[in-house]
């Protein structure tokens, strides 16, 4: 690949990184990655997926920009208000990186359509906010051995770990969360202090590139806990689970 000079400029930053350098913005340049919910998480993960140079990013959501959701979601503004999630997402994408491919889908990912999304995808970032839709990914990424980035927020507090089925140290989301019932905390009725998602998609950010790219530790085995009131971050082992119904042998 041969880089223009509009993009030895816009990467320079990206380049002049011995862990990134040319080759690894052509691997970003080719990758493609599926942002699943582009709320409080998923919207700090497209902006900096999409000012990084990932080649090709499909954002999926099926909600519309409310009032409420301008404390934390900052993809969208109040002229979006009423207006789908994935139209006002987009836009703020394509006003940063018009050189790169955005697929929007302005839908519930489920079934079939979430089945389809999850094999053309090398990366699969789940920025939803529920139990039983994170389990459907989940679900998903073991069928097809993709690179799972999860994080999850509420109140004060989040977490963040990486699954990779295919890995031989690697759980899957049900290993850690299975046999759970979704509690209904959310952030409507716990509260969520708003830059806690920024943190924490953000991080879900670092961990797509570090992927593509192939430099750093990783985050399977184990998950990230951060505390915002006492800013402290804390990690946790997490082991295969053999018996897993979902990636268990």
């Amino acid at each position: 690949m041969v880089f223009s000079d509009n993009e030895l400029s816009r990467y320079s930053r990206h380049i002049l990184l011995p862990e990134v350098d040319v080759q690894g913005q052509e691997k970003l340049l080719s990758a493609k990655v599926l942002i699943i919910g582009v709320g409080g998480l998923g919207s700090p993960v497209a902006l900096y997926l999409a000012a990084s140079g990932v080649g090709e990013i499909t954002i999926a959501d099926h909600d519309k920009v409310e009032l409420n959701n301008l404390q934390r979601q900052i993809a969208h503004d109040e002229q979006g208000i009423g207006h789908s999630k994935v139209s006002s997402c987009y836009q703020r994408m394509i006003n940063i990186n018009s050189h790169i491919k955005i697929n929007p889908i302005n839908d519930k990912l489920n079934g079939e359509l979430l089945l389809s999304q999850v094999a053309a995808a090398d990366i699969v970032v789940d920025c939803t906010d529920n139990l039983t839709t994170r389990f459907e990914i989940n679900q998903a990424c073991v069928t097809y051995k993709k690179w799972l980035v999860s994080a999850a927020v509420i109140r004060w507090e989040g977490q963040i770990s990486v699954y990779h089925c295919g890995h031989p140290d690697s759980p899957c989301y049900h290993c850690f969360y299975g046999g759970r019932n979704d509690s209904r905390q959310n952030c409507s009725n716990s509260g969520i202090l708003s830059p806690v998602v920024g943190v924490l998609g953000s991080m879900q950010a670092i961990e797509v590139i570090k992927l593509i790219i192939n430099k750093g530790d990783s985050l399977i085995g184990r998950v990230l806990l951060f505390d915002a009131l006492s800013m402290q971050w804390e990690s946790m082992q997490l082991p295969k689970n053999p018996n897993c119904s979902v990636c268990g042998s």
